[in-house]
């Protein structure tokens, strides 16, 4: 997978810009808000998803103007593609020239994984952040897991709602003994979609912080069941035992959508001992074996997208980032341009006011 061509109309406070980045490294450098992470964020739009930015399309748009328009010219699935997305109040999708019902239904035609500065709430947030990664990076390679993990959520939805307007406790434990078999289904399927994804991730990240951090520290990580710390008990069994709990907190406490994955560095805490710069390797980590594992179950490299990547990395971790990820085609926004000189093989960018200066 890789990008020939990419080009952006009236997009953010971009009026009209053409880029065609080389096959290995592309630096996007420049001062803060000159449009940068607005050629990442436009190319994360052909993964299907939504932007990682905002949360409404219409902001997507340059000022005063009535859509933007994006398209890129990519080579994937052994054959030269394109894929055009138009944006006013929402996005349409256009792939090989075919109009497309939803923008999702570019999910798995264009691989790509993104570091954000906001991404470090994977680290240094709660659960809910860590889980979110690896929802959205299943979802990614098996589009139908976000079936199973809508059908998980409906079903809680019910419970809690139940369990909020509980007037009878008898009734109310008759409700769950209904419930309770498929919503436990339900949960297994995405607990066994997220040990499964975690079992192949592991080597990776182990392999690339260890990269990062030039062989002197080591990561783990492992996945935290709620309500069964020995990870032995059937989720049905689970609920049967936190049932009581359940009913007089008027919400369900145990199940996928309270797990954790617990991050270590040298056996402690990334969350609670970890440095500024360990954590933003441990995210980088991450999300650079992210993409193996798309690699892997595709077939295609996906695209690397890093956005402000280099803040308070030293200079080994830099030099790492720039020059020792191999075989993909990577872009990396930065303001200091110290980095255009450590690249050793690649492309520069540099974005002032929404144009690339020549």
């Amino acid at each position: 997978m890789r990008i020939e061509k990419t080009q952006l109309k009236n997009y953010r406070n971009i009026e009209n810009i053409e880029i065609e980045p080389c096959d290995g490294v592309n630096i996007i450098y420049g001062e803060n808000a000159q449009g940068k992470t607005n050629i990442l964020e436009s190319i994360y739009l052909f993964t299907g998803l939504k932007s990682f930015r905002s949360s409404k399309d219409s902001e997507l748009v340059y000022f005063g103007k009535e859509r933007a328009e994006i398209r890129t010219e990519f080579f994937s699935g052994g054959r030269n593609q394109s894929a055009e997305i138009k944006i006013t109040d929402r996005r349409r999708a256009v792939l090989n020239g075919v109009s497309l019902p939803s923008p999702t239904g570019l999910m798995s035609k264009f691989p790509a994984a993104l570091f954000s500065p906001g991404f470090l709430s994977l680290i240094q947030n709660g659960p809910s952040e860590r889980r979110k990664f690896i929802d959205s990076a299943i979802c990614q390679i098996h589009p139908k897991f976000a079936v199973i993990l809508s059908e998980y959520t409906k079903l809680l939805k019910q419970r809690n709602a139940v369990l909020r307007n509980n007037e009878n406790y008898n009734e109310t434990k008759l409700f769950l003994e209904c419930i309770n078999e498929s919503f436990a289904a339900a949960g297994e399927k995405v607990y066994a979609e997220r040990k499964k994804y975690l079992s192949e991730l592991l080597p990776f990240v182990e392999d690339i912080y260890n990269g990062l951090s030039s062989g002197k520290e080591k990561i783990t990580f492992s996945y935290l069941k709620k309500g069964d710390s020995e990870d032995k008990l059937a989720f049905e069994e689970i609920l049967k035992n936190h049932e009581k709990a359940d009913i007089c907190s008027g919400m369900t406490l145990t199940g996928p959508h309270r797990d954790d994955i617990d991050i270590n560095i040298n056996s402690v805490s990334a969350r609670n001992f970890g440095s500024q710069g360990q954590k933003r390797s441990a995210a980088i980590a991450l999300k650079l074996s992210e993409a193996e594992i798309i690699k892997n179950m595709t077939g295609e490299n996906p695209v690397i997208l890093l956005d402000d990547v280099m803040s308070e990395l030293d200079a080994s971790r830099q030099d790492y980032i720039l020059n020792h990820i191999e075989g993909k085609q990577v872009f990396i926004t930065c303001c200091d341009p110290s980095a255009v000189r450590i690249l050793n093989v690649g492309k520069t960018f540099n974005i002032i006011n929404g144009g690339i200066k020549e």
